[in-house]
């Protein structure tokens, strides 16, 4: 299967590197089958190695240090969480001409959550109950939220969103993006402890089996924050009745959906000009969260 380019300076892998690379550095894995998955993911290419198995390879430099913090924080996280996580297993070494670390995780089944969930209502439920046990868990020792990281304040995004917006011109409503932005910037400020934030609730990040919500999957976004951060699934997932269902499981005030509705926005717009000619799975998935934001 041939990928489409989606970075400037992205690394291009395919099964016989990672045979390669299983053979030099975990040899007892080498001889299982690999096949690529296809996937909207935009930082790694993933691939199944036998039936239990997933090698995961960075495509671009800004993403090498997302499994070091999954390989940190994961396996503190997960006996908390009501969904399965991923789980390292092996952490790899740049070789073969592959300039990254690279790492092997348990297979997780399940396909993603695009138009996949039986019950929307009950995945309200359950997704919420994911965020509020993420938002439990302790924050001692957590590394610094870095400047416009997720969970931060929504101005820090300002110029990337305004940027991205007009450089999607007549692709999008861009009046009505603008004003939808500006209410949200508006919103007053989280002024209570920061908690953990996913990031990235998007629907390639949920997997779902027998039409129920299974796993979360990438933490590549993990932070301390603003709790406003993670409400992007009443826009990427939910709508009507089952979002009023997600919003009243998390008890959220107004302001806080102010900010996560403009978290939906910001990730929404800056996609869609980034990915627009290379990554069509992903622009159907963030033009239909847009599309939800400014049917608000």
């Amino acid at each position: 299967m041939k990928t489409t380019r989606m970075h400037r300076d992205e690394v291009r892998t395919d099964t016989a590197l990672v045979r390669r690379l299983l053979a030099g550095q975990f040899p007892q894995w080498a001889g299982l089958p690999i096949e690529r998955v296809d996937s909207y993911g935009t930082d790694h290419d993933i691939y199944r190695l036998g039936d239990h198995l997933s090698v995961r390879l960075p495509r671009i430099a800004w993403a090498t240090g997302q499994a070091s913090k999954e390989a940190r924080w994961l396996p503190k996280l997960a006996p908390h969480l009501p969904l399965a996580v991923p789980v390292q297993l092996a952490a790899g070494e740049p070789a073969e001409d592959y300039p990254f670390g690279w790492s092997v995780y348990e297979w997780l089944p399940g396909d993603d959550a695009n138009g996949t969930i039986r019950d929307l209502d009950q995945a309200a439920t359950d997704l919420a109950a994911f965020v509020k046990a993420l938002r439990r868990v302790g924050t001692a020792g957590a590394h610094p939220r870095a400047p416009h990281s997720r969970g931060g304040p929504l101005a820090e995004s300002d110029e990337h969103v305004r940027r991205s917006i007009a450089q999607l011109g007549d692709r999008i409503d861009g009046a009505g993006a603008l004003r939808s932005w500006e209410e949200s910037l508006g919103a007053p400020a989280w002024d209570g402890p920061e908690v953990w934030v996913h990031g990235d609730l998007l629907p390639g990040n949920l997997l779902v089996v027998d039409g129920r919500l299974s796993a979360v999957i990438d933490f590549g976004g993990l932070n301390v924050g603003d709790p406003a951060c993670d409400l992007q699934p009443a826009w990427n997932v939910f709508a009507g009745d089952n979002r009023r269902r997600f919003r009243a499981e998390l008890d959220v005030d107004d302001a806080s959906w102010l900010r996560g509705r403009g978290w939906a926005l910001s990730q929404a717009v800056a996609a869609l000009a980034y990915y627009w000619d290379t990554n069509p799975g992903m622009v159907r998935q963030t033009t239909h969260a847009l599309t939800q934001v400014l049917a608000v």
